[in-house]
């Protein structure tokens, strides 16, 4: 399995000159993740992606010995799909931003994850989003409860052919580990208050 960690945003919520997954929190932002993902002993391989809109964000990975993958810098999702279709693994999806994961975290969800499905998002309750005073942007009806994206999932890269016919399945966990993104001043505010 590789470990992919998506760094190539803007961060324009952040609306700060600093690229947001090199701001502390106790260390950089993005090392959080790296350390998660390599404390879970469960990847061959970790990737960041990075790309023009990260050029501080691609040197420090670099200087740290991290496999960088650069894409355009479209949106989430494209950059996701250009880096997907080059491998041809179970890849376990990251955003950069949460620095709450941890190694332990992540090999539940790995070990959770059924390895017969093409992509699993794994995706936490609006409700303990909220009862952690987190407010969520983009919200998804799934078992008729609102749920939200954690920017987690696993993907069987080698089952996608054409990215509009894969069918997402969905695995819940209400886990503070995997809750909070850091978008904005306000997420990052909070932040300290875990």
């Amino acid at each position: 399995m590789i470990g992919l960690i998506m760094a190539g945003g803007k961060g324009t919520r952040m609306q700060s000159n600093q690229e947001k997954l090199l701001l502390e929190y106790k260390k950089p932002l993005i090392s959080h993740v790296i350390d998660a993902l390599k404390n879970s002993n469960c990847f061959k391989k970790i990737i960041a992606v990075t790309s023009p809109n990260s050029p501080q964000t691609r040197k420090m990975l670099i200087e740290n010995n991290v496999t960088i993958i650069e894409t355009p810098g479209e949106n989430f999702v494209t950059d996701l799909n250009y880096v997907l279709k080059k491998l041809d693994d179970y890849v376990f999806v990251t955003s950069g931003d949460l620095p709450l994961l941890d190694g332990n975290i992540v090999k539940q969800i790995v070990d959770t994850t059924n390895p017969k499905k093409t992509w699993t998002s794994i995706i936490t309750t609006k409700s303990f989003q909220s009862s952690l005073n987190l407010e969520p942007e983009c919200i998804i009806s799934f078992n008729e409860e609102d749920h939200v994206h954690t920017g987690i999932s696993i993907v069987n890269a080698n089952k996608i052919k054409n990215f509009d016919s894969v069918e997402e399945d969905y695995l819940i966990i209400n886990d503070k580990r995997i809750c909070l993104n850091v978008n904005t001043k306000t997420d990052y505010k909070l932040l300290s208050t875990f």
